[in-house]
């Protein structure tokens, strides 16, 4: 059977997928999705809901190929990151900046044409925010770099709200709000136990900049804020009784591990425990928007 795909092709195609960062575009997606269908009283259009969907995908997984474009070079230096094509020289910056603006302007192109011009701009913009402002601009100038650009990270639930509304009302906000929150103790407990990688790449991450005990507080205090926030839903009567306990239980976890981080008796043990909150974050954010989502269908 004759081979449909080149080999050296198919290969070139996983390895931009990877840049990608699919985990993390599939979170962001996830929660766009969750906006898609707040945004609406019943079921959203299946068609607006699928379209809106490849869209933002497609825009996400772009931002994210050419931010490891730009920070090939600190990649490098990462034990982390090494392996990255763009890191390792597999693909060449041109393959990646033509692989992100095809992508990119599908996305673009779906969006304007089957969603609407709102949510196009949007996520364009968030686009821009990400691979440009944050990640060539705040990255390497401060150590609040996450803090500042984790704005453009937040937007996913407004994408969605957009989507199928034609409209970012103040509820959509919320919850870009919770994600803005939330970035900080998720991203900073990652830069805790890799804090040698970071200082390597050079990047001024708080670890680095402000050691880590100040770090441990930090993320023990965004936590808190945190938890805080995600109770706006319930206070602002967007959501119920079923929102409001999968909050707090998840809060109540989230504040434990932050504690356990701040209280940690040495380094190895804290890291240990910055290790567990990270990927803890990760469900956690799922969590707690899946539960928007159930609570929102639970009087119907």
């Amino acid at each position: 059977m004759q081979q449909v795909l080149n080999p050296s092709v198919g290969r070139k195609l996983a390895q931009y997928y990877a840049l990608t960062k699919p985990r993390v575009t599939q979170l962001a997606v996830f929660c766009a999705v969750i906006g898609m269908f707040l945004a609406v009283p019943g079921l959203p259009s299946l068609q607006r809901l699928v379209t809106a969907t490849i869209g933002i995908w497609l825009l996400a997984g772009a931002a994210f190929a050419v931010n490891c474009l730009v920070e090939r070079e600190l990649d490098a230096r990462m034990a982390r990151t090494a392996r990255r094509a763009s890191a390792s020289g597999e693909l060449t910056p041109s393959e990646i900046l033509l692989g992100s603006g095809v992508v990119g302007g599908l996305g673009m192109f779906v969006l304007l044409h089957f969603v609407n011009p709102l949510t196009m701009w949007l996520t364009f913009a968030t686009f821009v925010g990400y691979a440009i402002v944050y990640t060539m601009l705040l990255k390497p100038m401060t150590p609040q770099n996450i803090v500042i650009g984790g704005a453009s990270g937040a937007m996913p639930p407004a994408l969605g709200w957009a989507a199928m509304a034609d409209q970012v009302p103040a509820q959509a906000w919320v919850l870009v709000l919770i994600i803005f929150v939330w970035t900080p103790p998720h991203f900073w407990a990652l830069a805790l136990y890799r804090t040698e990688d970071f200082r390597k790449s050079g990047l001024p991450m708080l670890p680095v900049t402000h050691g880590a005990r100040y770090t441990r507080l930090h993320i023990l205090l965004y936590t808190i804020a945190l938890v805080a926030t995600t109770l706006l839903p319930f206070a602002l009567r967007m959501s119920g009784w079923p929102y409001l306990v999968a909050a707090v239980l998840l809060g109540g976890e989230f504040l434990r591990l932050s504690w356990a981080i701040w209280r940690a008796p040495d380094e190895a043990t804290s890291d240990v425990f910055a290790r567990r909150t990270f990927r803890f974050s990760i469900l956690y954010l799922a969590l707690l928007f899946a539960a928007l989502l159930i609570d929102h269908y639970w009087a119907l």
